[in-house]
């Protein structure tokens, strides 16, 4: 398995100075522990599981596990409120899963997908604890790569969404949505197949497509998979010319460094 991302400091990752409890600690040595906000969806919470695990025996080859605490939310909860525009219902449902992270300990804590970054920084300013973003860490690991043009496939949340443009457009990347009948399909897909597991190879296709068109007819250099599913459909695939950067193991890095801090 292949990791991305560029090493880079906390602050840098978007995690502010936040002093954390000696009592944190107490039962655990010293160890950090992390918090993961998951469930959204089910199945990338289990491959960010599994990938922190690997990512964390593959740099301490000597032993030991890391400390994750997990909180999985409801995705179809979360759908309902992000359909009916109710954001800040949607803040107020991460930030109470951020509070019971925090009072089981976790030192830092990340949500485990991409759409409910749309309210990242409420839930942010509500914590406790700091909070690392899989927008930021993305966007600095595309920087590190040196890409001024980029694609953006995910939900239609996060395509229609301005989050993921602009922190690139502070660090001077463009960012280029598919067109607007192809968002449709990829949201159709995302919502009715991907979080329901069902990876179908007509899907993988079509959507390899699009990413084709985009790289011939809009000159992207890369493709953000902005979309935790994304990646389990896509990420044994190749697309001639155009490199797949994955946010969920983009994040895992970043969360296996914070966890080794």
């Amino acid at each position: 398995m292949e990791w991305y991302g560029a090493k880079s400091t906390s602050r840098a990752n978007g995690l502010e100075a936040h002093e954390s409890s000696s009592a944190r600690h107490a039962s655990l040595g010293n160890m950090r522990t992390s918090g993961m906000i998951g469930g959204l969806g089910p199945e990338s919470t289990v491959d960010y599981y599994r990938s922190i695990i690997g990512r964390f025996r593959a740099l301490q080859p000597d032993g030991g596990y890391p400390h994750v605490i997990i909180n999985s939310l409801d995705v179809d909860k979360g759908i309902a409120l992000l359909d009916a525009g109710r954001l800040g219902e949607l803040a107020d449902y991460l930030a109470t899963g951020v509070e019971l992270l925090a009072r089981a300990g976790a030192d830092f804590g990340f949500i485990a997908a991409n759409t409910p970054h749309l309210v990242f920084d409420e839930v942010q300013r509500r914590s406790e604890i700091p909070l690392l973003s899989i927008v930021r860490v993305t966007c600095d690991y595309t920087q590190a790569l040196g890409l001024k043009k980029v694609g953006l496939f995910g939900t239609g949340f996060t395509m229609r969404a301005s989050f993921y443009q602009e922190e690139f457009q502070r660090a001077g990347i463009a960012l280029v949505r598919p067109k607007e009948s192809e968002q449709e399909f990829i949201h159709g897909k995302y919502i009715g197949e991907l979080l329901s597991n069902r990876f179908l190879p007509e899907t993988r296709t079509e959507i390899l497509n699009i990413a084709q068109r985009m790289r011939c007819e809009d000159g992207i250099e890369a493709l953000v998979l902005a979309g935790t599913e994304l990646p389990l459909l896509l990420r044994d695939t190749a697309s001639p010319g155009l490199e797949f950067l994955d946010t969920t193991l983009i994040h895992v890095e970043a969360v296996v460094d914070e966890l080794l801090r």
